[in-house]
């Protein structure tokens, strides 16, 4: 039986659906100073502040976090807490700026906090954002084992944000390389891993380390390279592969139509996790990041630099597709020898 995200308990469509009721409920805007930059389907909110936006936005680990209480290792959890928020944040183009936590537990863990704190700190520096504060819960009859989640604050000149709506036919998607796995598509992982009788400390991965320990590689941060190609580049674009893939590319402006030609290679984890799993092709990119962890939409002739760019702030990246004017598409994925239809 092939295994899908749906089941093993998230189901994308349902949750876009309670996402979308939550929504509508949402009718209430300030006026003025701070009044909502309306992004429509953006990675993160803006709010008007003189000649600036201020750019707020909030994510968790996800059940990445069981994998951390099964290995008991709790460190690196930090630096994906805060991944998650700062690759959001610039896509816009803003820079991140300070940082609030929230670690909700079922009881006081000096040891299991001081662990986290390590890994938060260790993401603050490699996002250049300060940690001004933040909340520790303790739930007994609420939480079972913890929850760690954050929030970010930004802000990038009104004139300088990157919207999408200047993406156009013949620009270049560059995908920059992830780091593993990153924070997102754990409960299909953990499904896949666990179902085929492994475990987390099992080390027949061939990948020199154990199950627990490949899941737990921290999300890649691409704060300083994307902020150096921002800063040095025309830039029409950006998108954080996390929840939803390489579908993410579609939230940057109505009817984009793309093709990948040359995909980031996916790192071994992902093949071994197919194979386990018996996951379809269109499955795997709609649910992990396949070794492309971020996106840059630029014109052609800017797409070498950005590469280089990149490449000096330790990240590794090339051209990865285009931009269509076709209405039909398929996006061809040589790593995994098929293809699958764009969505």
């Amino acid at each position: 039986m092939r295994m899908t995200y749906a089941k093993a308990g998230v189901n994308i469509d349902r949750k876009s659906a309670a996402i979308a009721s939550l929504v509508k409920t949402l009718g209430f805007r300030r006026k003025g100073r701070g009044a909502m930059l309306d992004l429509e389907g953006h990675f993160t909110g803006l709010i008007d502040f003189g000649d600036y936006a201020l750019s707020l936005c909030t994510d968790g680990v996800g059940t990445k976090l069981l994998v951390a209480d099964a290995m008991e290792t709790w460190d690196t959890i930090g630096v994906d807490c805060m991944a998650m928020n700062v690759n959001d944040m610039i896509c816009v183009g803003a820079e991140p700026l300070a940082f609030v936590d929230y670690i909700a537990l079922d009881e006081p863990d000096e040891a299991k906090t001081r662990q986290v704190g390590i890994g938060l700190d260790r993401g603050a520096e490699l996002a250049n954002v300060t940690i001004i504060g933040g909340e520790i819960a303790v739930l007994p009859e609420l939480v079972r084992g913890f929850d760690l989640a954050g929030t970010c604050l930004g802000a990038v000149k009104k004139d300088r944000i990157i919207t999408g709506a200047a993406i156009k036919p013949g620009d270049a998607i560059i995908g920059v390389r992830s780091s593993g796995v990153h924070s997102n598509g754990l409960t299909l992982a953990r499904k896949i891993v666990n179902k085929a009788g492994l475990g987390f400390q099992n080390e027949e991965t061939g990948l020199g380390r154990r199950w627990g320990e490949e899941l737990l590689e921290p999300t890649e941060i691409y704060v300083r390279g994307v902020m150096q190609a921002v800063g040095k580049h025309e830039i029409h674009g950006m998108a954080n592969i996390t929840g939803g893939g390489l579908r993410n590319l579609i939230r940057l402006k109505k009817g984009l139509e793309y093709r990948i030609d040359e995909p980031q290679a996916p790192h071994k984890v992902f093949t071994l996790m197919q194979e386990l799993g018996n996951v379809e092709d269109r499955e795997m990119y709609q649910t992990f990041n396949m070794g492309m962890g971020y996106a840059i939409v630029a014109p052609e002739k800017e797409a070498k630099g950005i590469v280089q760019t990149m490449k000096k702030a330790g990240h590794q990246s090339k051209v990865v597709g285009t931009i269509l004017k076709s209405k039909v598409t398929k996006a061809t994925l040589p790593e995994m020898q098929l293809s699958y239809d764009k969505y």
